[in-house]
């Protein structure tokens, strides 16, 4: 007896295993896409390479300041506007607002009351 339920937990876990690896796999992508959204979209990022997209965020990072981040988003802009009008393309006028995102939105994430605990 203890060797039948031996054998049918080991098939049974034989069977179980490939589609453990087949959820972990489906969570890779999500979790990239995750990462992704919460990265500063880039202004214009439809008219750029994806090499000059790594370039600007390595830019991004190396900058010291938010002063020279600003400035860098600045002449970033400037140049993604003259790109669009050279390729006939529209551009809205100012960059998509930093820091929006698709975070939890108006109430914080459930906290009810005064946000120290108290209903």
């Amino acid at each position: 007896m203890k060797r039948n339920t031996f054998v049918v937990y080991t098939l049974l876990g034989t069977l179980l295993l490939p589609a453990g690896f087949t959820m972990a796999a489906d969570q890779l992508p999500a979790q990239a896409m995750t990462q992704a959204q919460g990265q500063e979209q880039i202004y214009g990022s439809q008219l750029m390479s994806q090499g000059e997209r790594t370039e600007y965020h390595a830019k991004m990072r190396a900058a010291k300041t938010e002063e020279e981040r600003e400035l860098l988003r600045k002449e970033h802009h400037q140049k993604m506007q003259e790109r669009a009008k050279s390729r006939g393309v529209t551009l809205p006028e100012e960059p998509p607002a930093r820091g929006g995102g698709m975070g939890m939105g108006p109430g914080g994430g459930g906290m009810m009351g005064d946000g120290k605990g108290n209903r």
